[in-house]
């Protein structure tokens, strides 16, 4: 601890910097979604593939590091996995 900071205001400054990287990974996972959404709809299969891709590995890091829980991520890599099949069917 600094000179003069008491615990509390360590742990306020901490759980600030955790909630602000946790927003991040949040919000990266949504832009994500919002990406495969948009090219399944554009019928655009390979982009949406790569999108995928790209959002499940953003979710799979957010559930090991505890951001969202584990059944939380599983649920959206599912639904993002049905809704890219949609185009194959």
């Amino acid at each position: 601890m600094g000179k003069n900071q008491s615990s509390a205001e360590k742990r306020h400054l901490q759980s600030e910097k955790r909630r602000i990287r946790n927003k991040r990974a949040k919000s990266e996972i949504r832009t994500e979604a919002k990406k495969v959404v948009a090219a399944v709809q554009g019928k655009d299969k390979a982009a949406a593939e790569a999108a995928l891709k790209a959002m499940i590995k953003d979710i799979d890091t957010a559930a090991s590091k505890g951001i969202v829980k584990k059944n939380t991520a599983a649920r959206k890599k599912s639904r993002m996995q049905r809704l890219l099949n949609t185009l194959s069917a």
